[in-house]
């Protein structure tokens, strides 16, 4: 079963049950926008206990915020009691709500007015008590009520705004923009966990550039990721980077992002010049250039950093971290020995280092051949060739009469790299090269 389906189905065996039932929200907005919704809600009059009793089984796991997780045949969906709420003490979650048997009521403590529409899935009435319908035709992406109380309640909903206009192409209704902007520095309050994942989303929904550039006008970017604010006016030599400075090359890139692509890939390239401002020098006589001396060195280790601040999980930290730290091995790839360039393309994912290499390269100077040699590579080299069988264990130097310890790195590495670099094709050859190599 869809989670379109389910809900459909839910809404009937409420309906059937005497109670009003909608879908409601992005998933409304959606199809109205003959966009497929990623997931679907509905909204109802029954109080929670009601649900319950109607779908056995289900989770509660917002019950006393009016939500219930209903699940059948391998498929969610949220079903909501229409509710005001009272206060914001905690600057997310209400104080305390008031379920309620109008949907109006329900609507209008919600955050936007496209994201405020209700279908009747029995007639396929849209409901709009607060002039979405207009807002979309508009292009606006517009707080329901009182914009400050709407950041007030929930700040993350000034991310929300953001990731909306840049998702759609609409613009921040000025009313809403002006509120963002007086509260700017109040999204710090908001969890590392959620402003990770929002952020995420803007960077992967197709429309980043957009959502960085409005970051930065709204006044958000500077307190979220102030090592990306600081790349404005950041200039870079024109030879290599004619397109601008740091911060457009970023833009630039972003802007090259796909709908859809890794988080990894993303937040890798916001990040892989995000060492260039605090090492910038520039030229100190005739001849010289802008440099960054250091840049990677010092990316990768602020990458770190935000990742950890924002708490992504060890393995897409430790492949960001990698994408910000290789990102300039590319211009090597000619003079590189093959046991360095088969080394270099069996990183994990490598297929998102080469994307970001083509978007970097695309966003500056343009030259693909360095891209085009190493997935040409990539394309006619056997697997096996590339990560070949080891020729030599760490029980046959036993066997050799070498100790255990870090002489074995030493040894079944130099093995691997002359087996890589052709020099070595079986095993009595490597046995005789360590013998030669490393005498007991």
């Amino acid at each position: 079963m869809t989670p379109r389906d389910l809900a459909l189905h839910i809404c009937e065996v409420l309906a059937r049950n005497g109670q009003q039932a909608y879908l409601v929200g992005g998933c409304v907005r959606d199809l109205e926008l003959k966009r497929e919704p990623a997931d679907f809600d509905v909204a109802t009059d029954a109080v929670p206990e009601r649900v319950l009793e109607l779908f056995p089984g289900s989770l509660t796991v917002g019950a006393k915020f009016g939500v219930i997780l209903v699940h059948e045949a391998g498929a969610d969906v949220e079903v909501a009691t229409f509710r005001s709420d009272v206060g914001y003490s905690d600057g997310r979650h209400p104080d305390r709500v008031v379920f309620s048997a109008s949907a109006e009521d329900d609507v209008r403590r919600r955050d936007f007015t496209i994201n405020g529409l209700l279908l009747d899935p029995r007639t396929g009435q849209v409901l709009d008590f607060v002039g979405g319908r207009d807002d979309m035709r508009a292009g606006l992406v517009r707080a329901i009520g009182e914009p400050e109380r709407r950041f007030g309640e929930d700040k993350l909903r000034m991310l929300r705004a953001v990731r909306f206009a840049a998702r759609f192409g609409y613009r921040i209704e000025p009313a809403t923009f002006d509120a963002i902007h007086k509260r700017a520095r109040e999204i710090t309050e908001v969890s590392a966990e959620r402003l990770r994942d929002e952020l995420t989303r803007l960077l992967t929904e197709g429309g980043a550039r957009r959502a960085f550039e409005l970051l930065d006008t709204t006044g958000l970017l500077a307190p979220l990721l102030p090592g990306i604010s600081r790349m404005k006016g950041v200039e870079q030599p024109p030879q290599f980077h004619p397109e601008g400075d740091v911060w457009v090359h970023t833009l630039m890139m972003l802007e090259g992002l796909a709908a859809g692509a890794s988080p990894t890939l993303a937040w890798g390239v916001l990040l892989h010049d995000v060492g260039k401002p605090p090492t910038f020098t520039p030229p100190t006589g005739p001849g010289d250039r802008i440099r960054f001396d250091r840049h990677v060195e010092v990316g990768t280790a602020m990458a770190l950093e935000i990742c950890r601040a924002l708490r992504f999980s060890n393995d897409d930290t430790a492949q960001i971290e990698a994408l910000v730290a290789n990102h300039l091995r590319f211009k090597d790839v000619f003079e590189m020995r093959p046991a360095t360039l088969k080394r270099f393309v069996r990183l994990p994912r490598f297929e998102e280092h080469l994307e970001l290499h083509r978007l970097d390269c695309l966003a500056s100077h343009g030259k693909l051949d360095a891209y085009d040699f190493v997935r040409r590579f990539v394309a006619e080299t056997p697997p096996e060739e590339v990560r070949p069988q080891r020729l030599v264990t760490g029980e046959d130097l036993k066997r050799m009469g070498y100790c255990p310890g870090p002489v074995f790195k030493e040894i079944l590495h130099a093995v691997e790299e002359a087996q890589l670099d052709g020099a070595l094709g079986d095993r009595e050859q490597a046995l005789a090269f360590v013998r030669e190599k490393f005498p007991v």
